[in-house]
């Protein structure tokens, strides 16, 4: 018994190490695996403990039960489109069209939402504790080549801790995806139908490591 408490106390001293190692955390899994919903979940803990909390969330747009393309909203409920599908996109006006599948992606209203948030969270009082939301890095935002400056900047910074979500590697690798899933610096949790919902409280614990690190 005593060997199996010495085993248990070595076990949590080394997860300890570990987690004091990374400075930002990543969800990775299959569409529609509840990545989005775990980082909701766990934005709600940490303003709750006090945490500060910006960036954004991409939310699917359904109508009539449809999806008709994806919009991206900043946790404060501010909105833009981020893609739809061809026959709801409307016009391209003569600019360049970026498309994923069926989906026209809206550069234009993509980085005039997201771009000023990253602007923005190394803006705050240097002993404030922060969180910065980035789900997605996918195709669709990748587009943008501010944004790919954007994330990595912040990934070197020392002012927040990230979370964020990441695509399982499918097809040809993303650049930036796979810079992020390789860094020493970041914790890449797999979510799948059968952890999503136990999950949270490895991902929270984490994240208050990463934040000591950052603060």
């Amino acid at each position: 018994m005593r060997q199996l408490n010495v085993y248990g106390r070595a076990v949590a001293a080394c997860w300890s190490v570990q987690t004091e190692m990374f400075k930002h955390v990543f969800l990775t899994g299959p569409p529609g695996v509840g990545k989005t919903t775990l980082v909701q979940k766990a934005c709600e803990a940490l303003v709750s403990s006090g945490v500060g909390v910006e960036g954004f969330y991409t939310e699917e747009v359904r109508e009539g039960g449809r999806r008709v393309g994806f919009d991206v909203v900043t946790v404060t409920g501010e909105r833009s489109h981020l893609s739809r599908i061809r026959d709801a996109a409307g016009s391209s006006h003569g600019r360049r069209e970026y498309t994923v599948g069926q989906y026209v992606v809206d550069l234009p209203s993509f980085e005039n939402l997201a771009i000023p948030l990253f602007r923005n969270v190394g803006s705050a009082d240097g002993g404030s504790r922060k969180v910065f939301v980035i789900d997605e890095i996918g195709k669709m935002e990748l587009f943008s080549q501010s944004f790919i400056r954007a994330v990595r900047q912040t990934l070197e910074s020392s002012s927040c801790t990230i979370l964020g979500t990441i695509p399982t590697p499918k097809g040809k690798p993303l650049g930036l995806v796979e810079e992020v899933r390789s860094s020493r610096d970041v914790k890449v949790f797999t979510v799948s139908k059968e952890n999503r919902n136990d999950i949270l409280q490895d991902i929270l614990a984490t994240l208050q490591s990463c934040l000591k690190r950052t603060s």
